[in-house]
């Protein structure tokens, strides 16, 4: 076993945050709600941006909804038949009132979105997009830093289509998905075709899930997926899906993204468009993530890179050291045009400059750049970039345009020729 593996079993992300402060927790508040500081607030925030622009690249419209309902509408939905106990308690507002609900799931409110309006054939698909927070009543023996908590801020999308799309949309989306995990560095083991078997639990015909599951067959061959593994009982009560399976460094699987079908929820909701006949039919509606849920993946993420994140990820970009007080005042300036570029940037200029050069290594800042006498006489910046294994001087101008288009491209910086 190399260094790093062992360093990825040895280090989880708890452990981490202790020296990278990326959330807090506080018995005021409770077990599984962390509070997300600054640096874990930059990671987020990229994050939610990058699951955006995703979205918004496959067509899907931004919408935002409460994260409160009644009692009736997620007995409605069947959630509250099937994960009652996973749920908060219903909240009475007084005699004769309404109770609501803190939602397990997003979709309800997703299919009455759809259903605020008409919709013929010619207007489908409609996919609606929501970085949307939900809640799950976690047992405090069970709840575990940010990989298993009682809000869950997922980057979910629902798609309303007509059953003749269905392959192309579940192709869309698990292209989407396998994308978003390449560009985090999240290597995905495989793809996952979950199914029904012979348990009669399964809502919706034989026939309606033979297609189902027919269509995610062309949708992963429409992608060209080569390591699919199909796994009958797998399914959800109702309807088949794909699942993205990754393993962490202690070798547990985990699924960290989902393409999932769905006949309850257009049923329990009546959701429907106009055909070209002029008949009222049952949409199809399909479950879609791509980046995932911002606390698993943040975890996820500072496991696989043990805290030093790829630099579009990184809540300091470049640290800043000049060597002794006569370099203050181009540190500065050259901290001020980092900002000016775009860059998440600090100064450290209090303590040794070893001191710093470990504080800054602790702390896995992505960049660390020195500025002595002789680096402002010949216009440079000695660079220590850790993750790339690069040390070197850097041309000051070159420093920023090599780490602005780095972030710019959600890449890694190339410090050489």
């Amino acid at each position: 076993m190399n260094h790093q593996a062992a360093q990825a079993i040895s280090l989880d992300h708890r452990e981490l945050n202790q020296a990278m402060a990326i959330f807090a927790t506080d018995p005021l508040i409770g077990s599984g709600l962390p509070l997300w500081l600054p640096a874990g607030a930059v990671i987020r925030e990229e994050l939610e941006r990058f699951a955006r622009e995703i979205a918004r690249a496959d067509g899907c419209q931004g919408v935002y909804s409460p994260v409160l309902g009644k009692r009736e509408l997620f007995e409605r939905s069947g959630h509250w038949a099937k994960f009652a106990d996973d749920m908060f308690p219903a909240m009475p507002l007084g005699a004769g009132d309404d109770e609501l609900v803190l939602r397990p799931a997003n979709c309800p409110h997703h299919a009455l979105t759809y259903a605020a309006a008409q919709h013929s054939y010619r207007d489908l698909p409609v996919r609606l997009h929501e970085m949307a927070p939900m809640f799950r009543a976690e047992r405090s023996g069970v709840v575990s830093g940010l990989s298993r908590v009682r809000q869950i801020s997922l980057d979910d999308t629902h798609v309303f289509c007509r059953p003749d799309q269905v392959a192309e949309e579940a192709a869309r989306a698990l292209r989407s998905a396998l994308h978003a995990q390449e560009v985090l560095g999240l290597p995905v083991d495989y793809v996952r075709l979950s199914r029904r078997d012979d348990s009669p639990a399964y809502l919706g015909s034989a026939e309606q899930w033979d297609a189902a599951e027919e269509a995610l067959r062309d949708a992963v061959a429409a992608v060209g997926v080569p390591n699919c593994v199909e796994a009958e009982g797998e399914a959800a009560f109702y309807g088949p899906k794909l699942d993205l399976q990754v393993r962490d460094g202690r070798g547990h699987e985990e699924t960290i993204s989902t393409v999932q079908l769905d006949f309850n929820q257009p049923e329990r909701f009546n959701l429907s468009y106009a055909a070209a006949d002029g008949s009222r039919q049952r949409v199809v509606m399909i479950h879609r993530g791509t980046v995932g849920s911002m606390e698993r993946v943040v975890a996820s993420l500072l496991e696989r890179y043990q805290g030093r994140m790829p630099l579009w990820l990184a809540p300091i970009q470049v640290c800043v050291m000049p060597v002794g007080p006569a370099q203050d005042d181009a540190a500065r300036a050259l901290a001020d045009d980092l900002r000016a570029a775009g860059l998440r940037v600090r100064v450290d200029h209090d303590g040794s400059l070893g001191a710093r050069i470990r504080a800054s290594r602790g702390c896995r800042d992505r960049v660390m750049a020195v500025i002595g006498e002789a680096e402002v006489s010949a216009d440079e910046v000695q660079v220590t970039d850790v993750a790339s294994d690069f040390k070197g001087s850097v041309g000051r101008s070159n420093l920023i345009r090599i780490a602005r288009q780095a972030y710019e491209q959600r890449a890694s910086p190339v410090w050489r020729a």
